[in-house]
């Protein structure tokens, strides 16, 4: 039985039937309208797999109603079919996205022939979209952020000692530090060093997700469980079976969602939402958080108990203004992997330009580093990154990080022009084409701006 909907859009009465009840009897699920207004209200609410629209029809004609259909749902199938049809219409339509045309007058088992053949390629898409979902969790993974914690300070050099400690054991593990810092780098340090390694490693943003969604993503549902659950998922929990399970973001997690956590963290078993199946799972869990959860559980925000569960191995990540004699290595680091993945040679930063990245605050910490290196590597001319680029990138940094957000719109782009401006004026000694290529704008445009501001 294809438990998945149908949805026939025909004026005419007795096709409109026709077409269902062949349909019906081949066990698909078939849900006919007479109009597409009517059609398109449901189909919004809840798109189906397959359409067959027919092209002559009022108020709104089959090729507007395909249009729209694809536009609400790009995955959605559709088969045309008229009794007017010309070589002009097929094409218009499959340009716009139909599988297939059919011409009237077409008999039942015509008409179940093109769509069980539109149906196998919808099941045939489905299993190429599973295959890259697993993918991406459990390989794809592997690849994002960053391939190394690289520092050689006393303060990263504790948390390397606390990996190398952990990593053999299956106490739960809770990340804590600023955004940016690298949380996520040692959980998967952990996973590699670990006893699991050869098991998968799956994140879970759960700062990103409601309540449904998290618990969807963490368990996994039924087919039916809810609006849109179209087959059986298996959730993260199952997918990090005999391997690690990293929960990110853990202090953005609902009081409702904490209780669900912490009956797993005890039991270790769950059921996919909509499902009375009890299922256990062999993971290993790491949490990470950029708060305070302590201060949370103060404020009621966060489940003490849960906290206790979590932190059995507590390890703070240092921000990168605590451990500023890293940023050499890192910086390094960078530009080496930059000029590998453009196979081009490795550009410099001289002392004084290393000086300016040393002196910055980095209130992103190696995130805003690492996107900063990325973007003087890509805008740099030369080999040797010029230091008054750096400077200019970086007072236009500051000035992001102080923001006008009590400014209206356009009066904030206006002030935040006119401070760099000054910003590249005083760097540059007030040599205006020296500042113009600060500002990455010709000496000429610096002029207009000068006068426009009344810096002139």
């Amino acid at each position: 039985m294809k438990s998945e909907e149908i949805i026939v859009i025909e004026d005419n009465d007795t096709m409109r039937l026709g077409i269902a009840d062949s349909l019906t009897r081949e066990g698909y699920k078939v849900s006919a309208y007479e109009n597409g207004v009517d059609a398109l209200k449901k189909f919004n609410l809840s798109p189906a797999a397959l359409a067959i629209i027919d092209l002559k029809m009022e108020p709104v004609n089959g090729i507007e109603i395909l249009s729209k259909i694809k536009e609400i749902n790009p995955s959605t199938e559709v088969l045309m079919i008229s009794a007017y049809g010309t070589v002009e219409d097929a094409v218009k339509a499959m340009k716009i996205g139909a599988a297939d045309f059919l011409t009237k007058p077409f008999s039942p088992e015509e008409l179940r022939i093109r769509v069980n053949k539109i149906w196998q390629k919808i099941l045939n898409e489905r299993k190429i979209e599973d295959l890259i979902d697993q993918n991406k969790l459990l390989n794809d993974e592997l690849f994002t952020g960053y391939e190394e914690i690289i520092g050689n300070s006393n303060e990263i050099k504790k948390v390397f000692s606390l990996i190398e400690q952990v990593a053999d054991k299956e106490s739960t593990v809770l990340i804590q530090g600023e955004s940016g810092t690298g949380k996520e780098l040692v959980a998967r340090a952990i996973h590699r060093k670990s006893k699991r390694s050869e098991f998968p490693f799956i994140r879970v943003n759960c700062g990103v997700l409601n309540d449904n969604l998290l618990e969807s993503e963490l368990f996994g549902h039924e087919k039916g469980a809810f609006t849109g659950a179209v087959k059986q998922k298996k959730g993260r929990f199952e997918l990090a079976h005999k391997g690690t399970l990293f929960l990110d973001e853990i202090g953005d997690v609902s009081p409702a969602m904490q209780v669900k956590l912490l009956r797993v963290l005890q039991e270790y078993e769950f059921e996919r939402v909509g499902g009375e199946e009890t299922i256990k799972s062999d993971v290993r869990i790491i949490a990470a958080s950029n708060k305070n959860l302590q201060k949370l559980i103060a404020e009621g925000k966060f489940r003490e108990d849960l906290y206790y569960r979590l932190s059995v191995i507590p390890i703070h990540l240092p921000s990168l203004r605590e451990r500023k004699e890293d940023i050499p290595l890192l910086v390094s680091h960078f530009l080496l992997k930059l000029a590998e993945q453009n196979n081009s040679e490795k550009k410099e930063i001289n002392t004084e330009g290393m000086k300016m990245l040393i002196d910055y605050h980095w209130p992103g910490n190696i995130r805003e580093l690492q996107n900063l290196i990325e973007r003087l590597y890509v805008i740099s001319p030369n080999k040797l990154i010029d230091p008054l680029l750096i400077a200019g990138h970086l007072s236009g940094q500051t000035i992001m990080n102080n923001g006008f957000s009590n400014l209206p719109l356009d009066e904030a782009v206006q002030a935040f022009e006119k401070k760099m401006i000054i910003e590249a004026m005083k760097k540059s000694d007030g040599i205006k084409n020296r500042a113009a290529k600060l500002l990455g704008i010709s000496t000429s445009v610096l002029y207009y701006k000068l006068e426009k501001h009344g810096l002139l």
